[in-house]
């Protein structure tokens, strides 16, 4: 290590694997390994989590509730001066509590709220001595609505206040800002300021009477006192994003009305809001906004030729894009999350993804930083976290890759010590985890498909059974190289898993997306089923042994696989998809917007009027005798997003002609399983189901 800087790795029990090394352990509840065993703890370190097992057979099973329990903890957070760290720790109950590790001493986390029947869901520091937190937003089994709240407390527990009610009320009307008490539950968090103050942002709701949420306010809201201030007063209607500068003042919004999206700049000279751009909210290339620095540059989104969404600055005078963008990736939109220095006052680097998780420092002195922490953690993808980045001592280190679920380290600069925090699941062993790698598949039309794969653990001696899953959105980026439960859960029970980036999903370039309108059961259905082929070709998969999964709109691609292709797939696992297009327009108790129904589901899905026919033929509940192979469906009682009825209508039609269907219904789950218990349970009959129809590959 001649030329390199000392580093030291502390190993922090019982928050992670004591060393296994031949050395005496000292008194107290720390294990420290230093110097002469630095190197040999780093390298065993990153062996374990990368190193692919050299034999043909398969490593032993995993216990299913090691992929779907909660995390031991998760969702770290360091203060602005870097000396505490906010986690959330799981329970037995499985709500998580909020805890704080002073980085000074190692001690273990102190938990300082632990809220009954409801975990703590998100966090964030205040400044350097309060934090702010809500709790999950779901349905009770009693019929009551909890919205996420908010709540802010001391990092020793004290002061502790409530800010907003999480309990909904029926009664719609524009969100008010009380005078008194905490607001209402129409409100939620919007952002944090890093100026030093107790203050944060909120964002207030305003809900017409048929329940959806058409507009919204802003405000600035003192955490210890609960005073507001509107910061809203002269916006526009129907506000649907605030961009604010440093200080959190506003600067741009966005709306949306009548599938028209418009974009506002406040005047630096008269303080009232300019119209900047008004487009159609999909199709037209506009300059979509995205931070604001320290000295007031507005950095925005905007396609470039070849139609990949690249970073601008924007001239403040004229509101022109700079004529080069800063950042700008091969094949991938950018999508990423500025990292400010709160002190320094600058913008410091830029975290954005591409095949994998990267960051781009434009500080030296981060760089590298980076680079010494990539040297002791080689194996992994290592992401900072920090808020006054150039001056406090301390930097936060997510360190994961696709086989390894998150680890979390702290790296001191001043002493060149890199502290082991935790393991996120300690039950996972990245060694008996699956590669994953993304690849480029030729669909039959030419267009070029993104496609993720996940190998079985060991080496293969045989082509494999496979599970293609499809993901939710549709419109989103569906697959991140991480390690992923669902897939990785599959994979150690000998299945390669297949999950296409469709055309549709968003982050390949608007090309990539505009592809897919209007084809939903259609072309973008001929895409799942060109990626399951692909694989065929590969010589990585038995044809004969094949099932399509997949939730929400990725149901709805399972039921439409197993009526389009049929010969192709040998069975079908859909959770919480939709059966039925024409109910998605018609229903009304679910939370698909009138917005959304009247211009942007025409426009992404189909016309009911004028793609009448198109809709009956691509709708599952339509075609439901043609599914004769066997099929699990999995509903929630409390989903709004698809409601029930998608699910028990396509079961009574299906039934009639397929005798081969299972069917559970989970009455406290909504649009997806939020409970351990729930996921456990289900998890366990897609095993069952898969070994059943197409055969385990740990056979």
């Amino acid at each position: 290590m001649r030329g390199q800087p000392t580093l030291m790795t502390r190993l922090l029990s019982p928050w992670t694997p004591r060393c296994r090394w031949p050395i005496p352990r000292p008194r107290g509840a720390r294990a420290l390994c230093v110097l002469a065993v630095c190197a040999l703890v780093l390298a065993a370190t990153a062996a374990h989590a990368q190193a692919p097992r050299g034999d043909s057979a398969l490593p032993a099973r995993v216990p299913l509730e090691a992929f779907f329990r909660a995390p031991v903890i998760g969702k770290p957070a360091l203060s602005p001066d870097g000396r505490h760290l906010a986690v959330i720790v799981d329970t037995p109950s499985g709500h998580g509590q909020l805890a704080i590790v002073d980085l000074e001493t190692l001690g273990p986390p102190k938990v300082i709220v632990g809220l009954e029947d409801v975990g703590v869901a998100s966090h964030d520091w205040v400044n350097d001595q309060r934090l702010v937190f809500d709790t999950p937003e779901r349905q009770m089994s009693s019929g009551r609505w909890l919205a996420p709240g908010l709540w802010a407390v001391n990092r020793d527990g004290t002061v502790l206040r409530r800010l907003v009610d999480p309990l909904v009320s029926t009664a719609a009307g524009r969100a008010p800002i009380a005078r008194s008490g905490p607001l209402t539950w129409v409100w939620r968090l919007h952002s944090v300021l890093a100026d030093g103050s107790n203050d944060v942002l909120v964002q207030g709701l305003t809900i017409a009477n048929n329940g959806d949420a058409v507009d919204t306010r802003l405000a600035r809201i003192d955490t210890m006192t609960g005073a507001t201030k509107n910061l809203s007063e002269g916006v526009p209607r129907r506000v649907t994003r605030w961009i604010v500068d440093r200080e959190g003042r506003p600067v741009v919004v966005t709306t949306r009305d009548r599938g028209r999206l418009g974009v506002y700049a406040k005047s630096a000279e008269t303080g009232g809001w300019e119209r900047w751009q008004d487009t159609r909210y999909f199709g037209d290339r506009y300059a979509d906004p995205w931070w604001v620095g320290f000295d007031g540059q507005l950095l925005a989104l905007s396609q470039r030729e070849d139609g990949m969404a690249a970073l601008h600055a924007v001239d403040s005078r004229t509101r022109k894009l700079s004529p080069e963008p800063m950042l700008a990736l091969d094949g991938f939109d950018f999508r990423g999350t500025a990292v400010f220095d709160s002190e320094a006052r600058r913008l410091v680097g830029v975290h954005y993804e591409t095949d994998v998780p990267r960051t781009l420092w434009l500080d030296p002195g981060m760089k590298a930083t980076q680079e010494t922490i990539d040297r002791a953690l080689p194996s992994t993808v290592n992401r900072i976290q920090c808020q006054r980045c150039l001056g406090a001592p301390n930097v936060l280190v997510t360190s994961a890759s696709d086989r390894q679920p998150p680890h979390y380290y702290v790296y001191n600069r001043d002493t060149k010590t890199l502290t082991s925090i935790a393991a996120s699941r300690p039950a996972i062993d990245a060694r008996e985890m699956g590669r994953r790698e993304l690849h480029r598949l030729t669909a039959r039309d030419g267009l070029s498909i993104p496609v993720l794969v996940t190998y079985p653990p060991g080496t293969a001696v045989a082509r494999r059974p496979a599970v293609v899953i499809v993901h939710g959105g549709p419109w989103v980026r569906g697959t991140h190289w991480q390690w992923e439960a669902d897939a990785q859960f599959l994979a150690s029970r000998g299945y390669v898993v297949i999950e296409p980036e469709f055309r549709g999903s968003q982050g390949f370039g608007f090309p990539h997306f505009r592809a897919g309108w209007k084809e939903w059961g259609r072309a973008m259905q001929d895409d799942v089923a060109d990626a399951a082929l692909w694989a065929v070709a590969q010589g990585w998969v038995d044809a004969g042994r094949i099932c399509i999964a997949g939730g929400s709109y990725g149901g709805y691609a399972v039921l439409m696989g197993l009526v389009r292709h049929h010969d192709l797939y040998r069975c079908g696992i859909d959770w919480v998809g939709v059966t039925d297009v024409g109910l998605m327009y018609t229903i009304s108790w679910s939370d698909i917007s009138e917005e959304a129904r009247g211009y942007e589901m025409p426009q992404l899905i189909g016309d009911p009027s004028v793609d009448a026919a198109q809709l009956e033929e691509t709708s599952p509940l339509a075609q439901a005798a043609k599914v004769r192979r066997p099929i699990l469906l999995a509903y929630g009682g409390l989903d709004r997003r698809v409601p029930i009825e998608h699910g028990r209508a396509f079961r009574d039609a299906v039934t009639r002609t397929n005798r081969d269907v299972e069917w559970v219904e989970y009455p406290d789950e909504g649009h997806g399983w939020r409970t351990v218990k729930t996921r456990v349970d289900f998890w366990s009959r897609v095993e069952r189901f898969l070994d059943r129809n197409i055969g385990s590959g740990l056979r």
